[in-house]
């Protein structure tokens, strides 16, 4: 429940905050790809302004988090060596206890604390 209140308090805000600032940027522009010439450019695309700064944002955000992974590769590597060491050692393991179980003594019966044909451990207070 706690969980759905944050929710709502923090995605209502936020959404209103980008419909607003969509109404705010509904002009259009004219992206040019052509570094060259600003006449006639070889490939130009109008759109409203707000449309080429969410695409924008959203391609910083795919870029940063590529770049985030690559940066992370070492961790990666380093998880997946020890995961792989860590799974030779527990098949070790196995083997060295099933090799000293075989050779173990068999374990001794177990004992009874009462046993009724035994004297009392503490005597009998005298009259």
């Amino acid at each position: 429940m706690f969980r759905k209140i944050v929710t709502f308090v923090i995605v209502v805000p936020l959404a209103v905050v980008i419909i607003a600032f969509a109404v705010a940027n509904r002009e259009l522009v004219t992206v040019s790809f052509d570094p060259f010439t600003n006449v006639n450019p070889a490939y130009a695309a109008t759109l409203p302004l707000f449309i080429l700064i969410f695409v924008l944002v959203i391609l910083g955000v795919i870029v940063g988090g590529i770049a985030a992974w690559l940066g992370q590769a070492h961790w990666r590597r380093a998880a997946r060596q020890g995961d792989a060491e860590n799974r030779l050692l527990r098949q070790e393991l196995g083997a060295l206890r099933n090799r000293f179980a075989a050779d173990a003594p068999p374990a001794p019966p177990a004992t009874t604390y009462f046993d009724p044909a035994s004297p009392p451990a503490i005597a009998p207070p005298r009259p």
